[in-house]
């Protein structure tokens, strides 16, 4: 994949686009993604460059669209090239919620001078992306525990042997030698 970004690479190209696309928006824009998917800035960096095999996931792909504000004929452009990329993939909204979702309206007093009014829709919006994120990140572990809870029911009566417990290290005040006192 380090070769160049042309048509022979699909991914690249449509990672080419996507990095050209963020790199037009105001300074943090990569931060703001990052902070609102639970990742570090890494990966952000990571999905939007070409020289890298990371594919961008299909589920990112709206709130990657809501936090770089694109435009209808950026999303267009964008989704076509994804779409050459990866034919096989879905992108629909990874969670069915999503489409029921409800929208909310705050109003902004108008007495703000306008710079205030935009910081302050700015920041609303950044703070209910990132409750968001959170939110479906403990809804997606307790899912995960739920299932692994019914697996764990399966395997009482199965193959499995139990874990053994996991060491405790010592806290504040306790041994930290063989023969050290408390």
């Amino acid at each position: 994949m380090a070769g160049g970004t042309g048509a022979a690479d699909p991914v690249a190209a449509y990672k080419s686009l996507l990095r050209d696309l963020i790199d037009r928006r105001p300074s943090g824009t990569r931060g703001r993604i990052a902070l609102a998917l639970g990742k570090h800035k890494s990966f952000v960096s990571q999905i939007t460059n070409p020289a890298y095999a990371v594919p961008v996931p299909a589920k990112h792909l709206p709130l990657i669209f809501e936090l770089g504000h694109f435009s209808p004929e950026e999303r267009r452009r964008f989704i076509a090239a994804y779409r050459k990329a990866h034919p096989d993939r879905s992108l629909q909204p990874a969670d069915p919620a999503m489409d029921a979702a409800t929208a909310l309206t705050i109003r902004i007093p108008a007495a703000l001078e306008p710079r205030r009014r935009a910081e302050l829709t700015e920041a609303i919006q950044l703070f209910a992306q990132q409750a968001i994120a959170l939110a479906l990140k403990w809804e997606a572990r307790d899912t995960a525990a739920r299932t692994a809870d019914a697996g764990a029911a399966v395997d009482k009566a199965g193959s499995a042997p139990p874990k053994a417990p996991a060491r405790k290290r010592p806290g504040p005040g306790g041994p930290r030698h063989k023969g050290e006192a408390q």
